[in-house]
């Protein structure tokens, strides 16, 4: 049986796009006109034509029959423009739904990328949405052909109609009731072929390993295996195959013969020879090709279709829609008991065999602080920012955000808590209030307007159009971009602002400018601080120099640290003397 998503996921499909396939229907129904006349015209030209002597009349017969086919001939562009309505939305859906839950996944806490999400997007999506194109072609075509052919028996002999139907039920009825069994075994093989492939790539991607353990023939008998699994496989899709083929014997074939063998009786009943020939044509150009088209196309396409999409929805199910909606929740008041971030005993390592970047680090963030953190390149700041931020797991040690756990909270739920602004900022193409309401939807245009205003963004706005102006990211800085998400990331409702050098590509004033405004702002702020600026700025300081961390003002630490006051000459070689510390109210 087939997962019970595919049929949802494509009925659902379908009564998304009713309109489109009610004129795709339409269509058909205009394509099958010559399947519906063909038959019963050249009844007519033979009977009342060409046997009577009157060929210019049989003539005419065959031209409105060639006017059919040119009709129907221009139904069928037609139908291939409806049909891409509906099949190329069904495969948006699924990149959609397919990147989302690869994204989803990627960024759970402590998951990796998925490396097969590509392969799925690129490859398997591709199967589907030709397959399904594949599906609704042969299907329609099946029903307005065959359905033609059978009226226009009936038109023209209902006798013969009755012999052509009850073979072609048959028929039918062989080919579904095999169906299971072919789905069945469709997913076998292509389980099957993926078993082989791991197997023959670990074979030989080990080989010198194989050879040096002296593991030839354990490592060739299961590849073997694998390779009689698949084989075994493939003849039962071939046996498949010669039911489908059976099917077509029965539903095709036997209704010419069975016409073949009662002509006489037929005859000797009043059919004429048009009649006769008119319903060899029905069963031979509607009916027959009809039919062995549908077999083919379900037999072949459809089964990849059902396995294929099987696989997508199993790997990435709907959406749990069971969380609460994210709401502009008030940061806590800062005379709360619970801190608003806490470290203990976090080591962090990237490789089982590496250094510590971070090793056994413990601190405390209070509702209000505004901590900066600053040491050489390479000593752990983007880590612990990250670490923080619930992006890595702590190896050893906890972080906890507002008295919770980072570990295993949902990325929706930590995005009420904490925001973290990279270096390298992410715009996407819309409008600029679109961009700026990322992470506050319910946020009005005066409350945009009054941020841009706040952290200096209002040339930039201008220059851009306002609000309802269309950006692109290609075409702005990287400074532009870096002050998008900055307003972006001050609307947000977390109470928790974490900026990993998100300010890198600002002039000194502007960058001033914004640092202020979040120290103004709420909540807590943390600074991954790229100049001596951003470090006096701050309350406290954080040194990461590869060594034990050490936290305090920047007095203390220029009076007891070696590696910041290297670090602070370093700063101060390059860049203009800081300006005095502003005083953050309350």
């Amino acid at each position: 049986m087939t997962h019970p998503g595919v049929r949802q996921v494509t009925w659902r499909a379908a009564l998304a796009r009713r309109r489109d396939l009610t004129r795709l229907a339409g269509w058909s129904l205009v394509e099958a006109i010559p399947a519906l006349l063909s038959g019963y015209l050249v009844a007519h030209a033979v009977d009342e034509g060409f046997l009577t002597g009157r060929p210019v009349t049989g003539l005419a017969w065959l031209g409105a029959l060639a006017a059919a086919v040119l009709l129907g001939a221009a139904a069928t562009g037609r139908t291939y423009r409806c049909l891409g309505a509906v099949v190329e939305p069904f495969r948006d859906e699924l990149a959609t739904r397919m990147v989302r839950g690869a994204l989803h996944d990627a960024t759970r806490p402590g998951a990796h990328p998925d490396n097969a999400a590509l392969a799925r997007l690129t490859h398997q999506l591709e199967i589907v949405r030709d397959t399904f194109a594949g599906l609704l072609m042969v299907t329609r075509g099946f029903l307005f052909a065959a359905g033609a052919a059978l009226l226009g028996l009936l038109a023209l002999a209902p006798v013969v109609a009755a012999l052509a139907a009850a073979p072609l039920a048959a028929g039918l009825a062989v080919f579904l009731a095999a169906l299971p069994a072919m789905i069945t075994h469709q997913r076998t093989y292509v389980r099957t072929g993926e078993h082989l492939s791991h197997s023959a790539a670990t074979a030989l991607t080990a080989h010198r390993d194989v050879l040096a353990c002296g593991a030839q023939t354990r490592v060739t008998t299961d590849v073997d295996q694998q390779v009689s699994a698949q084989a075994t496989a493939e003849r039962t899709l071939a046996r498949m195959a010669a039911i489908r083929s059976l099917s077509l014997g029965i539903g095709g074939w036997l209704p010419l013969i069975v016409l073949l063998i009662a002509t006489p009786w037929l005859v000797e009943r009043g059919l004429t020879a048009g009649a006769v020939l008119g319903a060899l044509i029905y069963i031979s150009t509607g009916l027959q090709p009809a039919l062995h088209t549908l077999l083919q196309g379900i037999g072949g396409g459809g089964l990849r279709y059902l396995v294929t999409l099987e696989n997508i929805l199993r790997t990435y199910p709907e959406p749990d829609t069971t969380h609460p909606t994210r709401t502009h929740t008030p940061p806590r008041s800062t005379t709360n008991p619970t801190p608003a971030a806490e470290i203990r005993n976090l080591t962090f390592r990237y490789g089982p065999h590496a250094r510590p970047v971070l090793d056994n680090l413990s601190l405390t963030l209070n509702h209000g602080d505004h901590l900066a953190v600053v040491g050489p390149s390479g000593a752990g700041k983007s880590t612990l920012a990250a670490l923080l931020a619930g992006l890595l797991p702590p190896q050893t040690g906890t972080v906890h955000l507002a008295g919770h756990p980072v570990t295993g909270t949902e990325p929706t739920i930590l995005a009420t808590r904490r925001v973290l602004v990279p270096q390298e900022a992410y715009i996407f193409t819309g409008r600029l209030a679109d961009n700026l309401r990322y992470l506050r939807p319910d946020a009005d245009d005066h409350t945009l307007e009054t941020a841009i205003d706040t952290l200096g963004a209002r040339p930039l706005a201008t220059r851009l159009g306002g609000l309802t102006a269309p950006i692109t990211p290609a075409l702005l800085s990287s400074g532009e971009r870096q002050l998008i998400a900055a307003v972006r990331a001050w609307l947000a409702p977390a109470p928790l602002v974490i900026l990993d050098e998100a300010t890198c590509h600002l002039d000194p004033a502007l960058e001033a400018t914004v640092e202020d405004a979040f120290a103004r702002r709420p909540g807590t702020l943390v600074v991954i601080a790229h100049r001596i600026s951003s470090a006096i700025r701050a309350h406290r300081l954080l040194v990461l120099d590869g060594t034990e961390p050490q936290a305090g003002t920047h007095e203390h630490l220029l009076e007891h640290s070696t590696a910041y006051r290297l670090l602070v000459g370093h700063w101060q070689d390059r860049t203009t003397p800081p300006l005095p510390t502003p005083t953050r109210p309350g």
